[in-house]
């Protein structure tokens, strides 16, 4: 299991690829080393995607409707557009390749900055991710998206609906919607709304095409709200070296009466040594965290296969009241986190819902291209049994209600008043 590929897969996709001098020597391939790409993406994704049943694809379909293509390639980049429009197919947000071309859609959700889904017909854009052009050029929760660089909305989306579908599936639409919002790595976006009655034209890519690249003031910020301590992951849950800077910045906070995690900026998810090395500084004993499922095996042999994965105690307990924040922009072992807290029994969990990233992706590589591409091998569940995609947070902010100019930050402030409740 690779949960790393999150990261590698956010990062080339965030970037316009473009072929080293070495590359630039190999041969082109032939249309039968093409076909046998494409052959064991295919069977690898027939054997492995773990979410079939909840999907209407039908996957045969997909390789007679792609797999003719494959005739008349030409280059790499054609190829590469060939296999992005194969795995759209599954319209899975955890299933990718790691390359893009300068026209890839942005991968959801790192390198997005707008959240919306379809509610009684219309794009309701459900959260905005701050600091960014979106948030910039004012579009907020609530708001109906009508139209995307001059065509209307219920247009716009149809060249990234699924083309092999056994019947109409609203999951789909929603996977088309946020493809569209995503944007690629070349054309602005411009976007008509309705905000109250009254429309508005945003913008969010007028400052330059700034998704592409994501600073961050650190990995990790840390901080105290008066008495509460609060500490927020940026991005970083990939990387073994946050283990240290977080034991040190937590235990700065020792004395605080409350603390606050902020995991609502960890959109390419991590690996699981982070989380529990996490998890394990806020526990007394050992305890289970989330439950896995393969489910190859169980196709293949008939018999499940299921196991729970444990955190154990590390370091120096930190055990005041702790609140976790989540929301759309907390992916893969983000929401591994959340639900693991949730399950220990040690946390309170506030926010929206968050990516809803299907179970744990497993990367392949292409034998002739040596293009990678990972997809949900793995079923994750909630110790009691929900899947990690369904879980919804126990104290739940909508943020299509809430008023900015009383609460900047709604989720944060449910949390602080969650935390002085407990004193």
């Amino acid at each position: 299991m690779n949960y790393r590929f999150s990261l590698l897969l956010a990062l080339l996709m965030g970037s316009m690829l473009a072929p080293g001098p070495a590359a630039a020597q190999k041969p082109p391939l032939t249309r039968q080393q093409y076909q046998e790409d494409f052959d064991f993406l295919w069977n690898t994704v027939r054997t492995n995607y773990c979410y079939f049943t909840q999907k209407q694809t039908d996957w045969a379909q997909v390789r007679a409707l792609y797999r003719p293509q494959l005739d008349t390639l030409t280059s790499r980049q054609a190829f590469v557009r060939v296999l992005e429009n194969a795995l759209a197919e599954l319209y899975d947000n955890h299933a990718g390749l790691s390359t893009n071309r300068p026209d890839s859609r942005r991968l959801v959700p790192t390198s997005t900055d707008t959240w919306a889904e379809f509610v009684g017909g219309r794009a309701v854009v459900q959260a905005v991710r701050p600091g960014f052009g979106a948030a910039r050029s004012g579009v907020r929760p609530g708001m109906v998206v009508t139209a995307a660089n001059g065509v209307p909305i219920d247009d716009a989306i149809k060249p990234f609906l699924p083309r092999t579908l056994r019947q109409p599936d609203a999951a789909a639409r929603n996977f088309a919607l946020l493809q569209l919002l995503a944007g690629n790595h070349l054309t602005p976006r411009v976007w008509s709304l309705l905000a109250n009655g009254r429309s508005l034209t945003a913008r969010p890519d007028e400052a330059g095409m700034q998704l592409e690249n994501m600073p961050y003031p650190a990995r990790l910020e840390a901080r105290r709200l008066g008495t509460i301590g609060y500490l927020k992951i940026n991005n970083s849950l990939s990387d073994n070296g946050i283990i240290a800077s977080f034991d040190s910045a937590l235990t700065a906070l020792l004395n605080t009466q409350g603390l606050i995690l902020d995991l609502r900026e960890t959109p390419s998810g991590g690996n699981t040594t982070v989380a529990r090395a996490i998890m394990g500084r806020f526990v007394s004993k050992e305890g289970p965290y989330q439950r896995h499922e393969l489910t190859r095996e169980e196709m293949q042999t008939g018999v499940r296969r299921s196991w729970v994965e444990i955190v154990s105690p590390r370091g120096v307990r930190y055990s005041a009241p702790l609140v976790l924040l989540v929301g759309r922009w907390t992916g893969s072992m983000g929401e591994g986190l959340a639900v693991g807290f949730d399950a220990l029994g040690r946390a309170t969990v506030v926010g929206t819902e968050m990516a809803q990233l299907n179970g744990a992706i497993y990367s392949y590589t292409l034998p002739h291209s040596a293009i990678r591409f990972a997809i949900p091998a793995e079923r994750i569940f909630h110790v009691k049994g929900q899947p990690r995609e369904a879980f919804r947070p126990p104290v739940y902010v909508d943020l299509k209600t809430t008023n900015p100019s009383a609460a900047p930050d709604p989720v944060l402030q449910t949390a602080l008043d969650q935390l002085r409740r407990k004193k």
